[in-house]
């Protein structure tokens, strides 16, 4: 979003993100607010709203002033828009502040991209093993390497092979333990 504020040392654009814009919104009645009021103005969730504030009111580019000056923001808090504000460009962008994720989202993420991993790994076994209906071990792991987007170790896609196998759609073949067949 694009906000056009109006300091006493000119007029400047400020590239914000939507939260950001709602807060700077409720400085065109009033001058200053408490957390509560903020809240209670922009119906944002207590969380977000602290993220929103402490950028606009913490970071490099303070178009809010804060009481006290902490770079936590707490309940009784009070917002100031800053009017004196200063700064050579006429549009500035204003980053949010971006949520941790916390060890149980990112174990979360780690087991989901491990999932979607092993599926690409069969994906690739079936396609290459359907395209050349017997192949040998180097040969088979050389070509899913090659074609898998991301880093595999050697016993991942093994372990891929061996779920192939007990799911029949490859089999090793009788004479040659190192070759495999595509079963369909």
């Amino acid at each position: 979003c694009i906000v056009k504020a109006y300091f006493t040392k000119g007029k400047k654009e400020l590239d914000v993100s939507m939260f950001q814009a709602v807060v700077l919104q409720s400085f065109n009645e009033r001058a200053s607010f408490s957390l509560p009021e903020i809240r209670e103005r922009t119906k944002l969730e207590t969380e977000e709203l602290r993220r929103t504030l402490q950028s606009l009111a913490c970071g490099k580019i303070r178009v809010l002033n804060k009481t006290p000056k902490t770079r936590e923001v707490a309940d009784d808090d009070r917002f100031d828009f800053n009017d004196d504000f200063s700064q050579k460009l006429f549009r500035i962008k204003i980053n949010s502040i971006q949520l941790r994720e916390t060890a149980k989202e990112a174990e979360k993420t780690h087991e989901s991209v491990f999932r979607d991993r092993q599926y690409q790994i069969d994906a690739a076994v079936v396609r290459i093993m359907k395209a050349r209906k017997t192949l040998g071990h180097n040969m088979l792991m050389s070509e899913v390497f090659s074609q898998l987007m991301f880093t595999a170790t050697a016993p991942d896609v093994k372990k891929r092979l061996e779920s192939l196998i007990e799911r029949d759609y490859l089999e090793r073949d009788e004479e040659e333990a190192n070759t495999y067949r595509y079963l369909a």
